[in-house]
């Protein structure tokens, strides 16, 4: 059999924690077969961002044409956009040539040390331009609130920041719990069709989770590439995130990378 085919649209990250790194590395670990189209070159370690040097949008239009129109893919993961133009560059190719394809759309605003990696402008066409019809979107709490508007600082909050992205057109949410308080982490998938489904993890006591929202949603998309069912996608991906974290090989002075080749699940 043909590996399944992901086209990862997203930012290089140079410590190869996140990123482009950490979806090519994740695709591998599942059988994968990853082609990526660059948006942004970061120079950056496990402390902070030093630089940030955009990818001209009409680059980054032709790796997504080159890829879509010579291999093909069977699910997309969108990353880090970074700009205005980038963005709308992004939807155009992926709205006009692969809408029929699964994909799954991490809308990465901050970096996990805190610096911003997407402007006002780039957040209006996430709403209106890439969320809508996307399989999946994968926002954490702190990008939650931004996109939403208001803080998420109770359940009540949680549920109806479930209610507010969907109705930005995806097919169903997916709000990361990472950044919560709790000696647990609790990811919430919003649909249309049902109330949601909580996947919770005991908090490993680690600063080496650099990557992990990458690695989750890349790890979604593969699923979904395959054929799975949404649930048992993310199921998989949140064990094997789970798993990373665990076998994290201690890399750096701050937010170490994860491990992904050792979380390869075993084969069935």
């Amino acid at each position: 059999m043909k590996p399944m085919r992901l086209l990862a649209i997203a930012g290089s990250d140079s410590s190869g924690g996140a990123g482009v790194q950490a979806d090519i590395k994740t695709a591998t670990a599942l059988g994968a077969y990853a082609m990526t189209a660059l948006t942004a070159i970061t120079a950056q370690d496990t402390i902070g961002i030093g630089a940030i040097h955009l990818v001209p949008a009409v680059v980054v239009l032709e790796q997504i044409e080159r890829c879509l129109s010579d291999i093909g893919a069977d699910a997309i993961k969108i990353g880090m956009l970074g700009s205005a133009e980038i963005a709308r560059t992004v939807a155009s190719a992926i709205n006009a040539r692969a809408a029929a394809i699964p994909r799954v759309v991490d809308p990465v605003l901050v970096a996990t040390t805190g610096a911003a990696l997407a402007e006002d402008a780039v957040v209006e066409i996430l709403k209106t331009l890439l969320f809508p019809g996307a399989a999946l979107i994968t926002p954490n709490l702190p990008e939650a609130e931004r996109l939403c508007g208001f803080a998420l600082q109770s359940g009540g909050d949680l549920l109806r920041a479930g209610t507010t992205l969907l109705a930005f057109g995806p097919k169903a949410v997916l709000l990361k719990g990472g950044h919560g308080g709790s000696d647990t982490v609790t990811d919430l998938l919003f649909t249309p069709e049902t109330g949601p489904r909580a996947y919770i993890a005991k908090r490993v006591d680690t600063r080496h989770t650099h990557g992990t929202g990458c690695t989750l949603s890349t790890a979604i998309a593969c699923g979904l590439g395959e054929g799975m069912a949404l649930d048992d996608a993310i199921q998989r991906a949140h064990d094997f995130v789970q798993r990373a974290i665990h076998s994290a090989p201690g890399f750096g002075a701050g937010s170490g990378p994860i491990s992904h080749l050792s979380a390869t699940p075993p084969r069935q």
